[in-house]
Order: C-alpha cells, then structure tokens, then sequence
C-alpha cells in the first residue's frame, strides 16, 4: 500500500501566570500591528494585562473589536468587513470558544497570522484546527476545518482560575467524552497513524480528570490557580485539541465525535439548553448514556460518579429536557453524522434501554 503524503499541525502553547511576557517574542516576526477580537467579559478580565505586555514589545494594539455573539458565517464576515482587520498584521483571538472559533474561522481561512488568548478552560478552542460553526438562530450548523490551529496559544493560569468556575466545570464533561468517543469510534479498525495517534492521546483527556477533576473545581471556585488547576486546563484545552487535530485530519467526526455530542446536537434544537445549559456540562451528561449504549458499566460507573461529585446532570431534569423531547431526540439522534462511524447502528430501542438504565442508577442514591 502506498504511503500517503500528508502533514499535520500541531499546537504551540505558553501556560502559566506570566506567560504574556512570551508575546513579543513570539509574535514579533509576523509584523507589528495587532487587532484584538474577543468576548465582552473575556475583553475585560483579560485586555489590560494583555495590552500591559505589549507594551514592552515592537508590537501596537491598533483596535479591539467585540467578535459578537455566536460563532457564525454572518459573523465572521461582519469582522472580515472591518478596515481595521485589513490594516492589522496579526489578530489577538480573546475568550472563550465562540470568540476563539469566529476569529479562527475569519484568519485561517484568510491566512493570517492569528494568536489565541482563552480566558476560560471550557474546550479545546484555542489549540485546535477546527471552529464549531452555528445559525443565526443558535443551533448547531458544522464543523469548519481548518489545515493548522492558530500561530500560538498563551494560556493565562491567573486569568483563568478567576474565571466563573461553571466554565471549568463544563469543560471537563466535554474533555472526557474525547477518550469515550474516539475509543468507540475506531474499535476493531486498522487505523492510519494520525488516528492511532489520536486514540492514544485521547486517553489522557480523562485520566487527569479522574485523578485531578474535583479537587481542581473545588480549588477554581477559590480563585485558586493550583497543580490539580493546571492539570485540568491542560487536558481540557492542550491535550483534547491535539487529540482532535490527529483525529480529523481527514476533516471529518468519524472519530472526534460520537453519540454524547449527537445528545447535545440534538437537543440544541430546544432554546433551554443554549440560554441555560453549558456545551460540556450537556456532553458530559451524553457520555453516560453512551457508555450505557455501549454496555461498559464499569467506565459508566466511573463517570457517574465523577459527574456527581462535579455536580454535573445524570439526569433529564437537571437539563430542563423534558420525557417528550427526549422522545423527539431519540428520533434524530441515529441518523446524526456524529453516529454514523460507529461500530454499530444506535437505534432508539439503545437509547431508550441506556435511559432507563441511568434512571435505575439514580433511584438507588
């Protein structure tokens, strides 16, 4: 079999309290004008220390631009049509994965140089090669990939661990299931190196969580930047991205994605889970029902009671989904592309029995 000619690219990343001082010599080469694009609150808990670094740097702030409200096409173009985007050599992507995925899919595709500032650790925006793209409405629409992640990643611990702690909390929901997900998808396949490399990886998105996860949330909700804190920021934005750059190198879910997101896909179409409920915290709650579906009560144990001491739902209740559109989605969820890599067809009668199951788990608390 011939070898196929490829490449990959990997993430490039700082993490600690005074990484901003790695912005001029990071960024200095690809020229000297910065816009910086980001959220309201991301822009406010992080631009003065930002714009403090860049001071001591050749570099100038020309502009600062919030990136909207969601991540989608309509945005993007918006910010493509500002001058200042133009006359900017490089772009500052500020906050959480919605900013980090607009400004991605704005510079990427235009060949910019773009730099990622996350202020949560909430997913794996900042180090990976794809953005989430959404409807004007809300709902998920698909995944954008992208060849390479942004230039370089400066993950701020002190701005981080002083973010709203439900940032964190929901991060780790949707960084287990990438172990979860990736393991089911590729079983029993022959898989290329990249995606072998990405399985590999993807072990270490849950095995820190398992170790570090509920002591790191109880020391984020102190403000504290503690080594359980780092641990647990590293697997959720450095060590998930890599997983996810190696497993969609061919540009498609088959196996970054799997039946916990088909959950949460299926469920944006109800506007309780996008103005209430957190992307992770409704993945995290996927999981369960796809370690049910896929018959491993030892893995699903071991979660159901990680997600009870995070405080993350083991129930419908808890996301304000209701029995009848849970029915709906039962419906929709085996045709959804995120399913269709699987080793088997999740029917509904699957769906249906792993529900049942997670609510015999929860009567006998």
């Amino acid at each position: 079999m011939k070898l196929e000619n490829y490449e990959v690219h990997l993430p490039n990343y700082s993490i600690g309290d005074t990484i901003y001082d790695k912005i001029g010599p990071v960024c200095e080469s690809y020229g000297r004008k910065v816009l910086v694009i980001g959220g309201k609150k991301a822009l406010n808990a992080a631009y003065e220390k930002i714009r403090s670094y860049v001071e001591k740097t050749n570099l100038e702030i020309i502009g600062v631009e919030l990136y909207g409200e969601n991540c989608t096409y309509e945005t993007v173009e918006k910010l493509r049509a500002l001058p200042l985007y133009h006359e900017a050599d490089m772009v500052f992507g500020v906050g959480g994965g919605k900013a980090l995925d607009t400004v991605k899919c704005l510079c990427i595709t235009d060949d910019k140089p773009v730099f990622a500032f996350p202020t949560i650790a909430s997913n794996c925006s900042a180090c990976t090669s794809v953005s989430i793209m959404y409807n004007e409405d809300g709902t998920f629409l698909r995944p954008n990939f992208f060849i390479r992640p942004v230039m370089h990643s400066f993950i701020d611990t002190e701005i981080i661990a002083k973010a709203p702690s439900q940032y964190m909390w929901a991060g780790i929901g949707d960084t287990y299931a990438k172990y979860y997900e990736a393991a089911i998808s590729s079983r029993d396949e022959r898989l290329e190196h990249f995606t072998a490399l990405g399985v590999a990886v993807s072990r270490m998105c849950r095995d820190p969580l398992l170790q570090y996860g509920p002591k790191a949330l109880e020391d984020h909700k102190k403000g504290l930047c503690t080594y359980d804190v780092e641990q647990v920021v590293l697997a959720i934005v450095v060590t998930t991205g890599i997983a996810s750059i190696f497993l969609t190198k061919d540009y498609t879910p088959d196996y970054n994605s799997g039946l916990a997101h088909a959950v949460f896909y299926a469920m944006t179409s109800y506007p309780v889970i996008e103005e209430k409920h957190l992307h992770g915290e409704v993945v995290g709650f996927g999981v369960l029902l796809a370690l049910l579906v896929d018959k491993d009560e030892e893995e699903f144990e071991a979660i159901y009671r990680l997600n009870r001491a995070l405080g993350l739902p083991v129930s419908l209740e808890e996301i304000e989904i209701t029995e009848e559109q849970w029915e709906e989605c039962e419906t929709r969820i085996p045709d959804m592309s995120d399913v269709a890599h699987y080793p088997y067809r999740v029917t509904k009668e699957m769906l249906d029995a792993a529900m049942a199951r997670l609510r015999e788990r929860a009567a006998q608390e």
